[in-house]
């Protein structure tokens, strides 16, 4: 310990003059004097000098600094108490990168930012969310597009999936808000941990997929062709461009997220067709091995050190590619289904079926689709927690972390799904696009407010720093260190009450949601891919006729 002993008689210097300490100090000072001495964190603290050489009483042990948790040391403390040590110290690795781009972002958004511009991105943020694609993409397969409907849904499962499972894994806060705004129309996605970016993923993976695709188009009209790659360039630099702009994430997140999503083409590009011939060769066992495998990458998803919804976002997606494999598997066996141009191919002819039958299939699959969500999901909820309660005594259930166990409640109540919205709740977000776009200030995460609070201690500890000097040059007993340390530490939780007081608390998470999600979400898919193309052939609105054509007249 630095501790300034003066002999005795000896004066003080003028400057921190004051009487000898009593032979047991109070816990806390209580005249102004003893306050400049051991100052609160924000005002300014002088050299402390120790003057009771001759104190025959000694004083009572101190607090030990060490069980005090230092200014700001709780927000450190909560991701290295909840993450293993390799993802502790790779985050600690990454973590100031992120920090180090926020004033950059700030300052791009200060002089660049105007309404026009937010309503733009703001609006195209939605072209790249799960419950644009999920309404869009089953389109594909009722028009006779497999091929590409099952490139896009490989594209963009396997991005959700994996960039949610990165996200967890590293668990990264998004840009610092304030001085950050928030520009966004979707509540969900502040939620989630910012690195990487998931629509960046999305829109790279689509774009350069398209391209490609695009590129081999020789029979395509010139003109037509150019347009389309334009139009792909838009779609991406859109949504990438944007995420930065609107505050939601930063250059290191879209570069890692485009990597990614760009990596997820070429993988398509070269090993889909590979992997369709594959399916639609073998027997049963192939969409058996592919649940299995998808089911594994489900089940070892890390656990996030703060409830975040990128988990139920990749089951939501992979219970997707189950019911898609499975589905298509079977449905290229069936007589309902075309050969040509691909196995599995929905009949459809557009001088054969028409507008109005093709609006009609349209409404019939979306009416579908939610028709089985709205019915399964609660059904389920209500099935499987006795079967989750038998599952647990026996002492094979293994929850997840922010899940609570069936044994813990009697019933789920009814909630929301962010992936995938209510039928009756399709109106609401058609009329939001006309609203004004939201924007924050302010943590909206538990990732954003550990973040701020680890800013906050650093802003301190630099402040206390400038007007005192380093730490290490000020000389202070024991006791007052201790005091320092304990007064330091009230100060940070209350700071911390504070900022978790603004943010939005998680809902309770149930353990069958992840069962729920897997069977609603592959029942979509085998609808999409399956049931409905049988039902429009059933119904007339197919092309019963020409089914087994060569002809395909798009």
């Amino acid at each position: 310990h630095h501790v300034q002993l003066l002999p005795s008689g000896t004066t003080a210097p003028r400057q921190t003059r004051k009487k000898a300490a009593p032979p047991n100090p109070p816990r806390r000072p209580a005249s102004p004097p003893s306050l400049a001495l051991c100052p609160h964190p924000l005002r300014a603290s002088a050299p402390l000098v120790m003057a009771d050489a001759q104190q025959k009483t000694p004083s009572p042990p101190p607090t030990t600094p060490a069980t005090v948790p230092d200014a700001g040391l709780r927000q450190l403390q909560h991701y290295e108490h909840r993450l293993p040590k390799h993802r502790y110290i790779l985050r600690q690795k990454f973590l100031p990168l992120v920090r180090w781009e926020t004033p950059y972002l700030a300052y791009i958004q200060k002089n660049v930012r105007n309404s026009v511009l937010d309503n733009y991105f703001a609006i195209t943020a939605n072209l790249g969310t799960h419950t644009f694609f999920m309404v869009m993409l089953p389109w594909l397969f009722w028009f006779g597009y497999t091929e590409l409907g099952r490139a896009m849904v490989h594209l963009l499962a396997a991005g959700v999936f994996f960039s949610g499972f990165i996200k967890d894994y590293f668990c990264l806060p998004r840009p610092l808000s304030p001085p950050l705004h928030r520009i966004t129309m979707s509540g969900s996605a502040a939620l989630e941990y910012g690195f990487p970016s998931t629509h960046s993923t999305n829109a790279v993976s689509v774009t350069v997929y398209s391209l490609a695709i695009l590129h081999s188009a020789d029979a395509m009209d010139p003109v037509l062709r150019t347009s389309l790659e334009a139009l792909a360039w838009v779609y991406a630099l859109s949504i990438v461009l944007g995420r930065l702009y609107c505050g939601m994430h930063g250059f290191l997140d879209v570069i890692v997220g485009s990597l990614l999503g760009a990596l997820l083409a070429w993988v398509e590009l070269v090993y889909g067709d590979v992997f369709n011939n594959w399916l639609y060769a073998g027997e049963w066992q192939v969409p058996v091995i592919i649940t299995v495998v998808i089911l594994v990458f489900v089940r070892i998803h890390p656990e996030p050190a703060d409830s975040c919804p990128c988990f139920d976002d990749g089951v939501a997606f992979a219970g997707v590619v189950v019911g898609i494999e499975a589905g298509h598997w079977h449905y290229a066996r069936t007589s309902f289904s075309w050969d040509y141009p691909s196995p599995a191919t929905v009949p459809w002819s557009f001088s054969e079926v028409g507008i109005l039958k093709s609006i009609a299939r349209i409404v019939l699959g979306v009416v579908l689709i939610f028709a089985w969500r709205g019915f399964m999901k609660p059904t389920l909820h209500t099935l499987l927690p006795p079967v989750f309660r038998i599952i647990e005594q026996t002492g094979f259930s293994i929850p997840r972390k922010d899940f609570k166990p069936a044994s813990q409640y009697t019933k789920v109540p009814p909630l929301n799904d962010d992936t995938l919205p209510r039928l009756n709740e399709l109106p609401a977000m058609i009329t939001s696009i006309r609203r004004p776009r939201s924007d924050s200030v302010g943590p909206q995460s538990a990732a954003d407010a550990y973040e701020a609070l680890a800013y906050q201690r650093r802003t301190r500890r630099a402040s206390n720093e400038k007007m005192n000097g380093p730490r290490s040059q000020v000389i202070v007993g024991d006791n007052e260190k201790a005091l320092r340390a304990e007064e330091e530490a009230e100060q940070d939780r209350r700071e911390e009450a504070e900022i978790l007081m603004q943010i939005e608390k998680p809902r309770v998470r149930y353990d069958v949601e992840v069962i729920t999600k897997l069977f609603v979400y592959s029942g979509i898919a085998w609808i999409a891919v399956e049931a409905g193309p049988v039902l429009f052939e059933v119904l007339g609105l197919g092309c019963r006729e020409s089914r087994q054509g060569a002809a395909f007249d798009r």
